[in-house]
Protein backbone atom coordinates (compact mmCIF):
# COMPACT_ATOMS: atom_id res chain seq x y z
CA UNK A 1 0.00 0.00 0.00
CA UNK A 2 1.49 3.19 -0.95
CA UNK A 3 1.83 6.20 1.42
CA UNK A 4 0.03 9.29 0.39
CA UNK A 5 2.96 11.38 1.56
CA UNK A 6 6.00 12.22 -0.83
CA UNK A 7 9.73 12.23 0.41
CA UNK A 8 9.46 15.90 -0.36
CA UNK A 9 6.45 16.49 1.66
CA UNK A 10 7.39 14.13 4.72
CA UNK A 11 10.65 16.06 4.71
CA UNK A 12 8.65 19.00 5.24
CA UNK A 13 6.82 17.34 7.82
CA UNK A 14 9.82 16.56 9.88
CA UNK A 15 11.39 20.26 9.19
CA UNK A 16 8.53 22.24 10.32
CA UNK A 17 6.27 19.89 13.09
CA UNK A 18 9.65 17.48 13.73
CA UNK A 19 9.10 13.69 14.18
CA UNK A 20 6.30 11.66 15.26
CA UNK A 21 4.23 13.59 13.65
CA UNK A 22 0.42 12.50 12.23
CA UNK A 23 -0.56 14.05 8.80
CA UNK A 24 -4.19 13.07 7.98
CA UNK A 25 -5.02 13.72 4.10
CA UNK A 26 -8.43 16.15 3.60
CA UNK A 27 -8.72 14.68 0.11
CA UNK A 28 -9.06 11.00 1.43
CA UNK A 29 -11.40 12.39 4.04
CA UNK A 30 -13.21 13.95 2.05
CA UNK A 31 -13.86 10.95 -0.36
CA UNK A 32 -14.42 8.52 2.30
CA UNK A 33 -17.08 10.62 3.58
CA UNK A 34 -18.72 11.76 0.51
CA UNK A 35 -18.60 7.63 -0.45
CA UNK A 36 -20.50 6.60 2.77
CA UNK A 37 -23.34 9.46 2.44
CA UNK A 38 -23.84 7.72 -1.08
CA UNK A 39 -25.17 4.80 1.04
CA UNK A 40 -27.95 3.39 -0.59
CA UNK A 41 -30.95 3.83 1.63
CA UNK A 42 -34.52 3.76 0.34
CA UNK A 43 -36.41 6.06 3.51
CA UNK A 44 -33.90 8.07 4.58
CA UNK A 45 -30.00 8.16 5.49
CA UNK A 46 -27.97 9.83 8.00
CA UNK A 47 -24.15 9.17 8.38
CA UNK A 48 -22.80 9.42 11.93
CA UNK A 49 -19.25 9.27 12.38
CA UNK A 50 -18.02 7.10 15.16
CA UNK A 51 -15.84 9.87 16.58
CA UNK A 52 -14.13 7.56 19.17
CA UNK A 53 -11.92 6.68 15.99
CA UNK A 54 -10.18 10.33 15.65
CA UNK A 55 -11.98 12.92 18.11
CA UNK A 56 -9.38 15.62 16.36
CA UNK A 57 -11.29 19.21 16.15
CA UNK A 58 -10.16 19.69 12.45
CA UNK A 59 -11.62 16.36 11.63
CA UNK A 60 -14.73 16.97 13.52
CA UNK A 61 -15.05 20.14 11.83
CA UNK A 62 -14.32 18.96 8.29
CA UNK A 63 -16.71 15.79 8.98
CA UNK A 64 -19.53 18.98 10.46
CA UNK A 65 -18.97 20.37 7.49
CA UNK A 66 -20.19 17.48 5.01
CA UNK A 67 -22.97 16.97 6.95
CA UNK A 68 -22.25 14.15 9.28
CA UNK A 69 -23.87 13.65 12.51
CA UNK A 70 -22.10 11.89 15.56
CA UNK A 71 -21.84 8.84 17.74
CA UNK A 72 -19.97 9.47 21.17
CA UNK A 73 -18.97 7.02 23.15
CA UNK A 74 -18.77 9.13 26.31
CA UNK A 75 -19.78 12.32 28.48
CA UNK A 76 -16.44 13.75 27.46
CA UNK A 77 -16.83 13.13 23.63
CA UNK A 78 -20.04 14.99 23.86
CA UNK A 79 -17.96 17.72 24.87
CA UNK A 80 -15.84 17.56 21.96
CA UNK A 81 -18.55 17.34 19.36
CA UNK A 82 -20.35 20.16 21.18
CA UNK A 83 -17.15 22.44 20.95
CA UNK A 84 -16.42 21.27 17.29
CA UNK A 85 -20.36 22.72 16.53
CA UNK A 86 -22.53 20.26 16.05
CA UNK A 87 -26.08 20.65 17.37
CA UNK A 88 -27.21 19.05 20.13
CA UNK A 89 -29.86 16.54 18.30
CA UNK A 90 -26.81 15.61 15.38
CA UNK A 91 -24.58 13.81 18.92
CA UNK A 92 -26.17 10.71 20.12
CA UNK A 93 -24.50 9.43 22.92
CA UNK A 94 -23.94 5.42 23.29
CA UNK A 95 -21.56 4.78 25.78
CA UNK A 96 -20.40 1.79 28.08
CA UNK A 97 -20.45 4.17 31.28
CA UNK A 98 -23.99 5.07 32.38
CA UNK A 99 -23.51 8.96 31.59
CA UNK A 100 -23.02 11.63 34.58
CA UNK A 101 -24.16 14.31 32.68
CA UNK A 102 -27.17 12.90 31.10
CA UNK A 103 -29.99 15.21 32.79
CA UNK A 104 -28.31 18.27 31.12
CA UNK A 105 -27.39 16.12 27.85
CA UNK A 106 -31.34 15.83 28.12
CA UNK A 107 -31.72 19.09 28.41
CA UNK A 108 -29.87 20.12 25.49
CA UNK A 109 -31.50 17.99 22.86
CA UNK A 110 -28.57 14.95 22.45
CA UNK A 111 -29.52 12.17 21.37
CA UNK A 112 -29.36 9.13 23.80
CA UNK A 113 -29.27 5.08 23.20
CA UNK A 114 -29.45 3.26 26.26
CA UNK A 115 -27.37 0.48 26.04
CA UNK A 116 -28.44 -1.23 29.58
CA UNK A 117 -30.92 -1.77 31.46
CA UNK A 118 -29.61 0.11 34.27
CA UNK A 119 -29.15 2.91 31.63
CA UNK A 120 -32.77 2.78 30.61
CA UNK A 121 -33.69 2.95 34.20
CA UNK A 122 -31.81 6.50 34.44
CA UNK A 123 -33.37 7.70 31.62
CA UNK A 124 -36.45 6.87 32.71
CA UNK A 125 -35.81 8.57 35.97
CA UNK A 126 -34.47 12.35 34.40
CA UNK A 127 -36.88 12.17 31.34
CA UNK A 128 -40.33 10.29 32.11
CA UNK A 129 -42.33 10.35 28.95
CA UNK A 130 -39.33 10.80 26.84
CA UNK A 131 -38.21 9.51 23.70
CA UNK A 132 -34.84 7.06 23.27
CA UNK A 133 -33.05 4.73 21.42
CA UNK A 134 -31.76 1.25 22.50
CA UNK A 135 -28.75 -0.90 21.85
CA UNK A 136 -29.73 -4.24 21.75
CA UNK A 137 -27.02 -7.13 21.18
CA UNK A 138 -28.67 -9.13 18.88
CA UNK A 139 -26.73 -12.74 19.69
CA UNK A 140 -23.85 -12.35 16.79
CA UNK A 141 -20.87 -10.41 15.82
CA UNK A 142 -17.74 -10.48 14.19
CA UNK A 143 -14.81 -8.42 14.07
CA UNK A 144 -11.06 -8.53 12.59
CA UNK A 145 -9.96 -10.03 16.27
CA UNK A 146 -11.84 -11.09 19.20
CA UNK A 147 -10.76 -7.94 21.10
CA UNK A 148 -12.85 -6.03 18.07
CA UNK A 149 -16.24 -8.35 18.71
CA UNK A 150 -18.74 -6.13 19.92
CA UNK A 151 -21.59 -8.53 19.42
CA UNK A 152 -22.52 -12.01 20.84
CA UNK A 153 -22.90 -14.01 24.09
CA UNK A 154 -19.05 -12.66 25.22
CA UNK A 155 -19.56 -8.64 24.59
CA UNK A 156 -20.68 -6.68 26.93
CA UNK A 157 -22.42 -4.04 24.89
CA UNK A 158 -25.60 -3.54 24.68
CA UNK A 159 -28.76 -5.62 26.12
CA UNK A 160 -28.93 -8.83 25.43
CA UNK A 161 -31.97 -9.55 22.76
CA UNK A 162 -33.56 -11.85 24.76
CA UNK A 163 -34.38 -9.31 27.10
CA UNK A 164 -36.35 -7.19 25.00
CA UNK A 165 -39.13 -7.79 26.79
CA UNK A 166 -37.81 -6.16 29.95
CA UNK A 167 -36.81 -3.39 27.78
CA UNK A 168 -40.64 -2.72 27.00
CA UNK A 169 -41.47 -2.94 30.11
CA UNK A 170 -39.31 -0.79 31.85
CA UNK A 171 -39.93 1.63 28.89
CA UNK A 172 -43.82 1.38 29.86
CA UNK A 173 -42.95 1.98 33.37
CA UNK A 174 -41.68 5.30 33.04
CA UNK A 175 -43.95 6.25 29.46
CA UNK A 176 -40.96 6.41 27.73
CA UNK A 177 -41.25 6.01 23.87
CA UNK A 178 -38.32 3.49 21.91
CA UNK A 179 -38.25 5.19 18.48
CA UNK A 180 -34.92 3.99 17.34
CA UNK A 181 -32.98 0.60 17.26
CA UNK A 182 -29.64 0.37 17.41
CA UNK A 183 -26.90 -2.51 16.66
CA UNK A 184 -23.25 -2.84 16.11
CA UNK A 185 -21.28 -5.99 15.63
CA UNK A 186 -17.72 -5.02 15.62
CA UNK A 187 -15.30 -3.17 13.80
CA UNK A 188 -13.39 -5.33 10.24
CA UNK A 189 -16.57 -7.53 10.81
CA UNK A 190 -17.34 -9.63 7.99
CA UNK A 191 -19.82 -8.35 5.10
CA UNK A 192 -21.95 -11.94 5.53
CA UNK A 193 -22.22 -11.45 9.06
CA UNK A 194 -23.14 -8.24 9.26
CA UNK A 195 -25.39 -8.16 6.43
CA UNK A 196 -27.18 -11.46 8.73
CA UNK A 197 -27.01 -8.98 11.91
CA UNK A 198 -29.01 -5.82 9.60
CA UNK A 199 -31.83 -8.39 9.37
CA UNK A 200 -31.46 -10.02 12.91
CA UNK A 201 -32.23 -6.64 14.22
CA UNK A 202 -35.49 -5.55 11.74
CA UNK A 203 -36.70 -8.47 13.59
CA UNK A 204 -36.25 -6.81 16.43
CA UNK A 205 -37.95 -3.52 15.45
CA UNK A 206 -40.66 -5.80 14.33
CA UNK A 207 -41.72 -6.04 17.56
CA UNK A 208 -41.39 -2.43 18.53
CA UNK A 209 -43.35 -0.85 17.19
CA UNK A 210 -42.90 2.98 17.46
CA UNK A 211 -39.51 2.09 15.61
CA UNK A 212 -38.83 4.92 12.88
CA UNK A 213 -35.11 4.53 12.84
CA UNK A 214 -32.77 2.03 13.10
CA UNK A 215 -28.64 2.50 13.14
CA UNK A 216 -26.76 -0.40 12.05
CA UNK A 217 -23.50 0.66 13.17
CA UNK A 218 -20.36 0.27 11.77
CA UNK A 219 -17.31 -1.89 11.54
CA UNK A 220 -16.74 -1.35 7.80
CA UNK A 221 -13.63 -3.10 6.92
CA UNK A 222 -10.51 -1.10 4.81
CA UNK A 223 -7.56 -2.57 3.55
CA UNK A 224 -4.64 -0.84 4.82
CA UNK A 225 -2.88 -3.75 3.29
CA UNK A 226 -2.12 -4.96 0.02
CA UNK A 227 -3.66 -7.97 0.33
CA UNK A 228 -6.91 -7.24 2.36
CA UNK A 229 -9.72 -7.08 0.90
CA UNK A 230 -12.17 -3.53 1.94
CA UNK A 231 -15.70 -3.97 2.53
CA UNK A 232 -17.71 -2.77 -0.35
CA UNK A 233 -20.05 -0.26 0.57
CA UNK A 234 -22.23 -0.05 -2.18
CA UNK A 235 -23.22 -4.18 -2.04
CA UNK A 236 -23.88 -3.98 1.51
CA UNK A 237 -25.98 -0.96 0.78
CA UNK A 238 -27.98 -2.54 -2.00
CA UNK A 239 -29.07 -5.72 0.00
CA UNK A 240 -29.83 -3.13 3.08
CA UNK A 241 -31.88 -1.39 0.20
CA UNK A 242 -33.76 -4.81 -0.35
CA UNK A 243 -34.40 -5.78 3.73
CA UNK A 244 -36.04 -2.32 4.59
CA UNK A 245 -38.05 -2.94 1.12
CA UNK A 246 -38.99 -5.97 2.28
CA UNK A 247 -39.60 -4.80 5.89
CA UNK A 248 -42.35 -2.12 4.57
CA UNK A 249 -43.55 -4.38 2.94
CA UNK A 250 -44.36 -6.57 5.95
CA UNK A 251 -44.23 -4.21 8.96
CA UNK A 252 -45.79 -1.19 7.02
CA UNK A 253 -43.06 0.96 8.53
CA UNK A 254 -40.41 3.22 6.47
CA UNK A 255 -37.66 3.06 8.13
CA UNK A 256 -34.87 5.72 9.01
CA UNK A 257 -31.80 4.25 8.30
CA UNK A 258 -28.32 5.30 10.13
CA UNK A 259 -24.88 3.99 10.09
CA UNK A 260 -21.89 5.00 11.90
CA UNK A 261 -18.61 4.31 10.53
CA UNK A 262 -15.23 5.06 12.32
CA UNK A 263 -12.47 3.64 10.58
CA UNK A 264 -13.95 3.81 7.00
CA UNK A 265 -13.98 7.02 7.35
CA UNK A 266 -10.53 7.97 8.50
CA UNK A 267 -8.62 5.05 8.76
CA UNK A 268 -6.28 5.54 4.93
CA UNK A 269 -6.58 9.17 5.42
CA UNK A 270 -3.66 8.71 8.26
CA UNK A 271 -0.54 8.28 8.26
CA UNK A 272 2.65 8.68 11.16
CA UNK A 273 5.74 9.97 9.91
CA UNK A 274 8.49 8.81 11.81
CA UNK A 275 12.51 9.36 12.07
CA UNK A 276 14.68 5.87 11.90
CA UNK A 277 16.92 6.60 15.08
CA UNK A 278 18.73 3.23 15.14
CA UNK A 279 19.28 -0.01 13.45
CA UNK A 280 20.45 -3.35 15.35
CA UNK A 281 20.61 -6.40 14.41
CA UNK A 282 20.87 -10.32 16.62
CA UNK A 283 23.19 -11.84 14.23
CA UNK A 284 23.20 -14.07 11.69
CA UNK A 285 20.34 -16.27 12.77
CA UNK A 286 18.57 -13.07 14.15
CA UNK A 287 16.79 -10.42 13.14
CA UNK A 288 17.90 -6.93 11.43
CA UNK A 289 15.63 -4.62 13.92
CA UNK A 290 14.56 -0.45 12.61
CA UNK A 291 14.03 1.60 15.86
CA UNK A 292 11.52 4.29 15.21
CA UNK A 293 10.90 7.56 17.11
CA UNK A 294 6.89 6.68 16.72
CA UNK A 295 5.64 3.45 18.85
CA UNK A 296 3.27 2.75 21.40
CA UNK A 297 3.12 6.45 22.16
CA UNK A 298 1.41 6.96 19.15
CA UNK A 299 0.43 3.60 17.61
CA UNK A 300 -0.92 0.86 19.91
CA UNK A 301 -2.79 -1.07 17.45
CA UNK A 302 -0.12 -3.71 16.93
CA UNK A 303 0.88 -4.97 19.95
CA UNK A 304 -2.56 -4.67 21.24
CA UNK A 305 -4.03 -6.97 18.32
CA UNK A 306 -1.05 -7.47 16.10
CA UNK A 307 -2.64 -5.23 13.70
CA UNK A 308 -0.97 -4.86 10.75
CA UNK A 309 0.18 -1.04 9.19
CA UNK A 310 1.82 -0.43 6.08
CA UNK A 311 5.47 0.94 6.37
CA UNK A 312 7.22 2.77 3.96
CA UNK A 313 11.05 3.55 3.84
CA UNK A 314 11.74 7.02 2.23
CA UNK A 315 15.08 6.80 0.96
CA UNK A 316 16.72 7.13 -2.39
CA UNK A 317 18.19 3.42 -2.57
CA UNK A 318 17.13 0.23 -3.82
CA UNK A 319 18.68 -2.47 -1.56
CA UNK A 320 16.15 -4.43 0.33
CA UNK A 321 16.22 -6.69 3.91
CA UNK A 322 13.75 -7.95 5.94
CA UNK A 323 13.19 -5.73 8.79
CA UNK A 324 11.19 -5.68 11.90
CA UNK A 325 10.19 -2.13 13.19
CA UNK A 326 9.68 -1.36 16.81
CA UNK A 327 9.19 1.34 18.59
CA UNK A 328 11.23 3.78 20.90
CA UNK A 329 9.44 2.57 24.04
CA UNK A 330 11.47 0.49 27.00
CA UNK A 331 8.64 -2.48 26.18
CA UNK A 332 9.17 -5.48 24.50
CA UNK A 333 5.73 -5.15 22.86
CA UNK A 334 6.80 -2.35 21.38
CA UNK A 335 6.43 -3.96 18.10
CA UNK A 336 5.18 -2.21 14.61
CA UNK A 337 5.24 -5.49 12.58
CA UNK A 338 3.76 -8.04 14.34
CA UNK A 339 2.80 -11.63 13.03
CA UNK A 340 -1.22 -10.89 11.76
CA UNK A 341 -3.52 -11.28 14.69
CA UNK A 342 0.02 -12.27 17.23
CA UNK A 343 0.90 -9.33 18.81
CA UNK A 344 3.98 -11.64 20.37
CA UNK A 345 5.39 -12.52 17.27
CA UNK A 346 7.35 -10.91 14.88
CA UNK A 347 6.41 -10.71 11.28
CA UNK A 348 9.40 -9.35 9.24
CA UNK A 349 8.38 -6.72 5.92
CA UNK A 350 10.75 -6.76 3.40
CA UNK A 351 11.43 -2.62 2.77
CA UNK A 352 14.32 -0.67 1.52
CA UNK A 353 17.17 -1.28 3.62
CA UNK A 354 16.54 1.62 6.46
CA UNK A 355 19.26 3.60 7.57
CA UNK A 356 20.24 6.12 10.43
CA UNK A 357 18.15 9.35 9.51
CA UNK A 358 15.71 7.99 7.04
CA UNK A 359 11.98 8.66 7.19
CA UNK A 360 9.70 6.18 8.13
CA UNK A 361 5.52 6.51 7.20
CA UNK A 362 3.74 4.43 8.88
CA UNK A 363 0.18 4.02 6.69
CA UNK A 364 -3.26 3.60 7.63
CA UNK A 365 -3.15 5.35 10.81
CA UNK A 366 -6.35 8.19 10.65
CA UNK A 367 -8.68 5.60 13.24
CA UNK A 368 -7.42 4.59 16.40
CA UNK A 369 -4.44 5.44 16.65
CA UNK A 370 -3.92 9.32 17.99
CA UNK A 371 -7.24 8.12 19.62
CA UNK A 372 -5.63 5.01 21.06
CA UNK A 373 -2.34 6.00 21.57
CA UNK A 374 -0.57 5.14 25.32
CA UNK A 375 0.75 8.84 25.02
CA UNK A 376 3.59 9.88 27.86
CA UNK A 377 4.79 6.31 28.56
CA UNK A 378 8.46 6.76 29.17
CA UNK A 379 7.17 10.10 29.12
CA UNK A 380 7.48 10.88 25.49
CA UNK A 381 4.97 13.98 24.71
CA UNK A 382 2.13 13.59 22.46
CA UNK A 383 2.68 14.13 18.95
CA UNK A 384 1.22 16.99 16.77
CA UNK A 385 -1.51 16.66 14.46
CA UNK A 386 -1.48 18.21 10.71
CA UNK A 387 -3.82 18.48 7.60
CA UNK A 388 -2.39 18.01 4.27
CA UNK A 389 -4.15 20.07 1.89
CA UNK A 390 -5.42 19.36 -1.44
CA UNK A 391 -2.76 22.34 -2.46
CA UNK A 392 -0.13 20.29 -0.93
CA UNK A 393 -0.04 22.87 2.33
CA UNK A 394 0.54 21.36 5.53
CA UNK A 395 -2.13 22.96 8.23
CA UNK A 396 -0.87 22.39 12.05
CA UNK A 397 -4.34 20.74 13.50
CA UNK A 398 -2.67 19.88 17.06
CA UNK A 399 0.90 21.11 18.49
CA UNK A 400 3.60 18.74 19.99
CA UNK A 401 2.99 18.68 23.93
CA UNK A 402 5.49 20.16 25.65
CA UNK A 403 7.10 17.85 28.42
CA UNK A 404 5.87 20.54 31.08
CA UNK A 405 2.37 19.42 30.47
CA UNK A 406 3.36 15.65 30.88
CA UNK A 407 3.33 16.77 34.62
CA UNK A 408 1.65 19.29 35.18
CA UNK A 409 -1.13 17.70 37.18
CA UNK A 410 1.16 16.41 39.57
CA UNK A 411 1.23 17.70 43.03
CA UNK A 412 4.47 18.63 44.48
CA UNK A 413 4.26 18.52 48.03
CA UNK A 414 7.61 20.72 48.87
CA UNK A 415 5.81 23.56 47.13
CA UNK A 416 2.91 23.43 49.49
CA UNK A 417 2.34 26.19 51.49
Amino acid sequence: METFLTLEQAAEVRERFGTPCYVYDRRRLEAAARTALAFPAPFGFTLRFAMKANPSLGILRLFRDLGLHIDASSDFEVERALRAGFAPAQIQLTSQMPSRRLAEFVRLGVRFNACSLHQLDLFGQVAPGGELSVRMNPGLGSGSTNRTNTGGPAASFGIWHEYLGEVQARAARYGLTINRLHTHIGSGSDPEVWKRVARMTLDLAARLPDVHTVNLGGGFKVARMPHEQATDLLAVGVHIRQELAAFREREGRALHLEIEPGTYLVANAGAIVASCVDVVDTGRAGYLFAKLDAGMPEIARPSLYGAQHPITVLAPRTETADVVFVGPCCESGDILTPAPGDPEALAPRRTLRPQIGDLVVIGGAGAYCAAMATINYNSYPQAPEVLLEPDGALRLLRRRQIPEQIWQNEVDESLAG
